[in-house]
């Protein structure tokens, strides 16, 4: 599917090396204040070749705003449609992987499910598709913002990148997230948590290999007395609040008004600068040697992707709760 959410609703298109990235993000209320350098600073966050241990893909992901957002930066209600050209593609790097299944990828399996599959830099499986996703988060963000709701991630090394990436291999990586201000009551039980939408969102991002949530895998080894999250009444404001947050901020699948935190686990970059032992597409063994461009560590340009899919999970669910 190429669709996230329903109430507030991103469809995205395009291929890595295809003329454009897009997407159309419908359900935006009306008259929501936009700033456009902000949804661009968003997208450079993202955008390769900016920072050191990044590919050298030099891409100027400029967006244009097609509709839905008027010429004073107001939403206007209708879809708001967009679109990123892709500017530095050089198709040529990926002729050599034509009919060979690279390891790790998803060459294979879009073969098997398609019969065809676009090998120059992925296609559709490509990381490039996040720049839409990150482009529509900005623009959710900024609605988010008016409720008091902020969303931050950052990255969290489990290796020296830069010394992994000198010796031509890859690293994995894990983005830490943090939700603030959201209100009680997001998130809908039985199959709507926001626990769950939260999941679902970043295990759609590229290399992502888990999701955890308040103590996460660590809550398996302990007991019951150690981890009870103790509401009491804070005399200043007379409203609910938890001596602890265990529960990461959801409880029952639905926010208590703590901060929700999370995390993502990321997997090494399938494509390494070293030769790689694989098959064709006849079955034949082959060895495909390395070209292109890629990022040493994913998770690095990941950190505003994580940002972005959690923006439009909770801009989602807020909507239909209002």
């Amino acid at each position: 599917m190429n669709t996230l959410g329903k109430y507030i609703r991103l469809t995205t298109f395009g291929e890595s090396h295809g003329p454009a990235m897009g997407g159309i993000l419908d359900g935006m209320p009306s008259r929501v204040q936009i700033d456009a350098d902000r949804v661009q600073s968003e997208l450079d966050r993202r955008a390769p070749g900016r920072v050191a241990l990044t590919s050298a893909r030099r891409e100027p992901d400029k967006i244009e705003i097609l509709s839905g957002i008027s010429a004073e930066g107001l939403t206007l209600g209708s879809p708001i449609g967009f679109i990123i050209r892709n500017r530095d593609a050089r198709s040529a790097d990926y002729s050599a992987y034509e009919g060979k299944f690279r390891p790790n990828h998803a060459d294979y399996t879009y073969h098997e499910k398609y019969g065809i599959h676009d090998f120059r830099g992925g296609g559709r499986a490509s990381a490039r598709e996040t720049v839409s996703w990150v482009a529509a988060g900005a623009i959710c963000r900024q609605w988010l913002e008016t409720y008091g709701i902020k969303v931050e991630a950052r990255l969290i090394e489990t290796n020296n990148i830069g010394e992994i990436a000198a010796k031509g291999d890859s690293t994995g990586a894990i983005v830490d997230g943090m939700i603030t201000g959201l209100p009680v009551g997001i998130g809908e039980p039985v199959f709507d948590k926001l626990s769950a939408r939260l999941a679902q969102a970043m295990m759609s991002i590229n290399a992502a290999k888990a999701f955890e949530y308040g103590d996460g895998t660590a809550a398996a080894d302990a007991i019951g007395s150690e981890v009870q999250d103790k509401p009491f009444i804070d005399p200043q404001d007379g409203k609910v609040r938890f001596k602890t947050n265990h529960s990461g901020g959801i409880q029952g699948g639905i926010s208590n008004g703590m901060p929700v935190n999370f995390k993502v686990y990321f997997k090494p970059t399938p494509t390494i600068m070293q030769p790689m032992d694989t098959i064709d597409t006849s079955g034949c063994e082959v060895t495909i040697d390395p070209r292109g461009r890629h990022d040493p560590c994913v998770a690095v340009r990941a950190v505003p992707v994580v940002e972005a899919m959690a923006i439009l999970t909770v801009s989602d669910l807020l909507r239909y709760a209002l």
